[in-house]
């Protein structure tokens, strides 16, 4: 069952495809699920690979307490829907052909510290774009491209430190590992990942124990997520760590009701809570409220502010209001409510028909980001653009700051004609933006957008407008006074009102349409703009040329 693909011929017969390093690609279809073992042993008995002795009942082992569990609750029942996702590999994860694998490195996310053989297979493209990350903390995971594995993406995660001192400590950052690989595959989409084991040897993590871990932590995300997630696939490289998967997995994936009840007796105590951490009653913080003490009070009469002195505290209230930091308000709400409260965001706007994506809009679908998340993504944004240089993107002279219009107010320069998008990268041209908006967005402000000649370019969609806004934040809604677009044509007309009825009436709502500079001039003097020349030359044929340009 867990045969790797050694030789061309069996890949071949197997549809194994060599890759670029030599080995062979596996697709999914080549790797039997867990439910199928069995039915493996039935009726492949010619193949030597499937045969009983190799794949061993892992429920035979001896237990002293077997009658203990009888006449209890499982706390992992059968679930065929369930055990339909998970498969068993022997071999490196990544000559498997799946939408994720997962690497475990160490917090700089550098090579010598990673899966072996996974940077080798990928090419040095991975590690060029690992050194971009900016490093990963201990439990959590970051995203790369898979560059020349069989896979699309690869997941990063860092496993923890084990000594027995601090056993629940490393326990949950190891459960967080698996979890955080789970979230990741998920929020971008995926649907399938082969993970490997996370543990190291240099860290010191016990095998058998590493792998109650992985397993339990995996049945608890897909109870929640199945639905999202086709196939989990654990990968083992040596004869140890496959038998310990082997006679474990029926403990937490039982495939009927003899595995079930033979669980029982078999799983450790401590399974962790509903997502499969350790949780230990004497550490939980308890708040009880303060005893109180019954004073008896003369009653006051009522009192009537005046209908000046309760506007006043109004007000005095909204201006306070003002100063708060949304991400610190949002820590009124539990932190795993507003954890779950986000993924079934995500996961609702995933199980939906994307029809804006059909009508070539992109991705505008999707429950709207609160004041905390906006906050939240704004920051994030701003201090990778700040650690980064993009001195390339402000030589293309697509966003740039201007003078003041006419009543005082900053003024931001669009030009449309110089946004290539078949040459530019729009992760960082959006890092470019958050950037240079940052100073000016703090009061009002206007921008100027050039859109001259900008017909003739391939421009992003509705979906890439969207997610630029989320990024500004509503400071960015609230404090724009006006939008003045020059040179509009029917297609951006129409592409402004779809932004009015689809994205953002409170922005959108904010343009003005000007047909030559002179009109311009009368918002924002000549003086305060630097214009490029073919502007100058599109304006003097602007109502021949509006005729010939329709997008």
């Amino acid at each position: 069952m867990y045969r790797p693909v050694a030789t061309p011929d069996s890949a071949t017969s197997r549809g194994g495809l060599p890759n670029d390093s030599g080995d062979s690609v596996v697709t999914l279809d080549q790797v039997p699920r867990w439910i199928d073992a069995e039915h493996s042993l039935e009726h492949n008995n010619r193949d030597s690979a499937f045969s009983s002795s190799y794949f061993p009942d892992p429920l035979t082992f001896k237990s002293g307490t077997e009658s203990g569990g009888s006449g209890s609750e499982s706390r992992f029942p059968v679930n065929h829907d369930v055990n339909s996702k998970i498969y068993l590999w022997r071999g490196n994860p990544w000559n498997l052909e799946v939408d994720a694998v997962v690497n475990s490195t160490n917090e700089v996310l550098d090579e010598a510290h990673s899966s072996p053989g996974l940077h080798a297979a990928a090419g040095p493209g991975l590690a060029e774009e690992c050194a971009t990350l900016g490093g990963c903390r201990t439990g959590m995971a970051k995203v790369t491209n898979a560059y020349d594995l069989p896979a699309r993406k690869v997941i990063h995660t860092v496993g923890p430190k084990y000594a027995s001192k601090y056993q629940t400590a490393a326990e949950n950052a190891l459960s967080h590992c698996y979890r955080s690989c789970l979230e990741l595959l998920v929020e971008h989409g995926l649907k399938s990942i082969a993970m490997g084991c996370i543990y190291t040897e240099a860290k010191n993590y016990p095998r058998e124990p590493a792998a109650h871990v992985a397993i339990r932590t995996v049945r608890r995300f897909l109870e929640k997520y199945k639905d999202n997630i086709t196939a989990v696939i654990f990968c083992t490289t040596s004869t140890i760590d496959t038998e310990i998967y082997k006679r474990l997995l029926p403990l937490y994936f039982p495939r009927d009701k003899q595995e079930e009840l033979m669980a029982l007796a078999k799983l450790p105590a401590d399974v962790g809570d509903e997502n499969g951490e350790t949780v230990i009653d004497e550490r939980k913080i308890r708040i009880k409220p303060l005893p109180k003490k019954i004073v008896s009070k003369p009653a006051k009469a009522p009192v009537d502010l005046p209908v000046s002195d309760v506007g006043s505290l109004r007000r005095t209230t909204s201006y306070l209001d003002t100063f708060l930091d949304p991400a610190f308000m949002s820590l009124i709400k539990d932190p795993d409510e507003r954890r779950l409260e986000q993924w079934e965001k995500t996961v609702q706007a995933q199980r939906g028909w994307n029809f804006s994506n059909l009508l070539g809009f992109g991705e505008i679908g999707g429950a709207p980001l609160s004041a905390a998340e906006e906050y939240s993504l704004h920051s994030r944004y701003l201090s990778k653009a700040k650690s980064l240089n993009l001195s390339e993107i402000a030589e293309m002279k697509i966003v740039y700051r201007g003078g003041v219009d006419s009543e005082g107010r900053p003024v931001m320069v669009v030009v449309g004609a110089h946004f290539l998008l078949r040459c530019l990268d729009l992760e960082r041209f959006v890092l470019y933006v958050v950037k240079e908006f940052e100073p000016i967005m703090h009061k009002p402000y206007t921008i100027v957008y050039f859109h001259s000649a900008a017909s003739l370019q391939v421009q992003p969609d509705l979906g890439w407008m969207r997610r630029l806004q989320q990024i500004l934040g509503r400071k960015h809604q609230h404090n724009l006074h006006a939008i003045y677009i020059l040179h509009p044509t029917i297609g951006l007309k129409l592409t402004v009102f779809a932004l009015q009825m689809l994205v953002d009436g409170l922005v959108w709502k904010k343009v003005v349409y000007v047909d030559r500079l002179l009109q311009l001039f009368r918002y924002v003097p000549r003086e305060q703009l630097t214009i490029p020349d073919f502007v100058f030359q599109l304006s003097l044929c602007f109502p021949v040329c509006i005729f010939c340009c329709f997008s």
